[in-house]
Formats: structure tokens, C-alpha cells, sequence
């Protein structure tokens, strides 16, 4: 059912609620934040509350975006460009903090984010427009740092892939957060570039039990996938880290050392973390999912992230929405520094080679003499 925000017109009706989708991370499709009107499941009589409900369809749309690398200058995180192949995500990680950006586009976080893909096929010409500009400087450009750029449809897709061409071509380093073994498709660009200085690779492992990974990103490869990416990529000469993100306190935190030896004995250089981050309307979505998912210790889990975040589900501030404040953050500090330095596991180094970059060349450009 479809109604205006704020008009009571479900007297009489039963709401109900959602239920989960095989393959699929949220539970349901609120409206976001922007939307004038909500969508709310209701019992019509006939039975259509129970019944089997039907697979979602993934669709993939054109983002006609005139510009491809966006810019931040944020304290809380090592870069200050990026780019982003796909607008949403098909992994379905219930957790992502990318959910809320598709209510720019009228679209709901839930399901409409993981179903309604917007793809922008034109990312390489872009790229290559904005390298030549007079004014542009190079640094790292990192990818995955919104929605995963090797998700299920950059196999068919390949935005991706042309994007690394670009930067390849013209020695641009860049760098690459995933939770895909997709990525081992582009050793053959990545290894080069990595020779030069050029290119560093981090997987994300979020939990080590498989079930608990088909269940929180159910499209996104198995953590045995995970590892034998890391694996793959090291032996290539790639420079790889781990990334334990989000960790979620009562759920896979417990999980922390594990998956750092793990990864480290797979090849992995380096490591970070991320806290479990729930701005806006993904704090409902979790909860939901939760409720699903691990009912028997949703209010803990909560209880603990509230803790963390000052009482609150989220705490937006610079220095904090990483990780977290208080005792329990506090502790999870430790016990990851600790882990890292037993390991041998070194803090991401973000300094790439940026003195090889040359800008694309387009016909009738002069040959430059070296």
C-alpha cells in the first residue's frame, strides 16, 4: 500500500511485516527520507501476507554523471578523491553505509539499493577528460570506498576495468577496497602497476562462518573467496591488506583475531577496521535485520552499539564514526593493535608513486619528447 506521510488511512487494515528474501540483505524497502509518500505491506484478506514471496529482479540503469572523480576532505580518512563505478550495490550487505545515498535518487535503502543498479558506462572517457585537465593534480584515486566496484555485474559491466585501463595507461596509482574475488580478473593490469608503485589492493573479511556471511552480505563471495584473493594477489606482487569492517559488537567482533591470522597467513600485508556504522535509515534496516536474522541477541547487540556511539545509534562526528567511544571501543583498540603487531601486520600505506603520471594523450595531441 502506497498512502501520503502523515494520513492515518489504514484503519480497518492489518499492517504486516516484512520478511526476508533469499539472496537478499535488507529486510524491507522503507521509503527514504525524501520520498513524499510511504509504502507500508498490509493484509488484504486473501491470504497474500503468507504467501511464498517472489524473487526481486536486478535492474541496472545508465547514471548519466557528467563528472567521474568525487572529491572529500574529510579528516577520517587517508584520501581526498574517489570514484565509483555503480550507484548501489547487489552484494546486499545489510550494514552498508552507502544505503542512505539512494534516497538521493527517490529510492529506498532497503531492497531498492541491493535490486536498482545505476551504472555509469562512460566512467573511462570521463576519467580520461578529467586526467588532461590543465589543472589537475595527482594523487591516489580510491575505488570501493562507497559501493563495491566489483560486484556481481561488473562481470558483464566492465566499468570497472576500463576505469584501471585509463589509470594504467597514463601511470596514475590507485587504490581498491572489495569483498569480491572478481578483482583477481585485473591481475593482469594491477600487477604491472603494482611493479611500479602504483596500485594497492585491500579485501574485506567481515566474519570467517559462512552462514553468518550469506545471511549479512548475501551476494558478496564466501570468506574463503575472501582469503584466496588475498592469497592470489600477494603472490602476484600486489600489495594486499585486510579490512575487518564493520565490527559489530555481540555479533562478529569475537571474530577479530581470527580473521586477522587468517588473512596474514594468506599474504596479507596490512590490516584495518571499521566500527558498524548506522546513519540514517540504516539503523531501521539493521534492526530489522536483526530481529530476522538474530533475534535472541538483537537488543544486546544494540545495546552495545549504543554504548559505543554516546547513547545514540550513530555518532556522525569527525574522529568518532569510525571507532566508536567508550570502554567496549576502547577495548576493541586495543585488542586490534595488539593482534596487528603479533601478526606483523602493518597500517595501510596509502603513499603511491605520483611522479610517473602523464596525462591521457587524445589524437593530434604533440608527442611529448622524454
Amino acid at each position: 500500500m502506497i498512502c501520503s506521510n502523515g494520513n492515518d488511512i489504514l484503519a480497518g487494515m492489518d499492517a504486516v511485516a516484512d520478511r526476508a528474501r533469499k539472496g537478499r540483505g535488507a529486510v524491507s524497502n522503507a521509503t527514504g527520507r525524501y520520498e513524499p509518500t510511504q509504502r507500508i505491506a498490509t493484509d488484504d484478506g486473501w491470504g497474500s501476507a503468507d504467501a511464498e514471496l517472489s524473487p526481486l529482479r536486478t535492474t541496472v540503469g545508465v547514471d548519466a554523471t557528467r563528472r567521474i572523480i568525487t572529491t572529500n576532505d574529510s579528516p577520517d580518512v587517508p584520501f581526498d578523491r574517489s570514484i565509483n563505478p555503480y550507484r548501489g550495490c547487489e552484494h546486499g550487505c545489510v550494514y552498508c553505509f552507502a544505503r542512505p545515498t539512494h534516497a538521493w535518487l527517490g529510492l529506498s535503502p532497503g531492497l531498492d539499493f541491493e535490486t536498482r543498479l545505476f551504472a555509469k558506462p562512460n566512467a573511462a572517457a570521463l576519467l580520461e577528460a578529467e586526467l588532461r585537465h590543465p589543472r589537475y593534480r595527482c594523487r591516489a584515486i580510491a575505488m570501493g570506498t562507497n559501493t563495491d566496484p566489483y560486484q556481481p555485474v561488473e562481470r558483464s559491466m566492465g566499468v570497472t576495468r576500463g576505469i584501471l585501463e585509463v589509470l594504467a595507461a597514463c601511470d596514475h596509482p590507485v587504490t581498491i577496497v572489495t569483498k569480491s574475488a572478481l578483482v583477481l580478473r585485473d591481475i593482469d593490469i594491477l600487477a604491472p602497476m603494482a611493479a611500479k608503485g602504483l596500485a594497492q589492493v585491500a579485501i574485506s573479511v567481515t566474519t570467517l562462518d559462512r552462514d553468518l556471511a550469506r545471511r549479512m552480505e548475501p551476494r558478496a563471495a564466501t570468506p574463503e573467496r575472501r582469503l584466496d584473493a588475498i592469497r592470489a594477489l600477494a603472490a602476484a606482487g600486489v600489495p594486499t591488506g585486510v579490512l575487518t569492517a564493520p565490527v559489530i559488537p555481540a555479533l562478529n567482533d569475537c571474530e577479530l583475531e581470527r580473521i586477522l591470522e587468517a588473512a596474514a597467513a594468506a599474504g596479507a600485508g596490512t590490516a584495518g577496521y571499521v566500527l558498524l556504522r548506522l546513519p540514517l535509515e540504516i539503523e531501521q534496516l539493521f534492526e530489522e535485520w536483526l530481529s530476522e536474522h538474530a533475534p535472541g541477541r538483537a537488543r544486546h547487540v544494540m545495546a552495545i552499539v549504543r554504548e559505543m556511539r554516546g547513547g545514540k545509534a550513530y555518532d556522525s562526528r569527525w574522529g568518532k564514526r569510525m571507532r566508536g567511544t567508550g570502554v567496549h571501543a576502547e577495548l576493541l583498540s586495543q585488542r586490534f593493535a595488539l593482534a596487528v603487531r603479533r601478526l606483523g601486520l602493518g597500517r595501510r600505506d596509502w603513499r603511491l608513486d605520483t611522479s610517473r603520471f602523464r596525462p591521457p594523450q587524445k589524437a593530434g595531441d604533440q608527442l611529448r619528447l622524454l
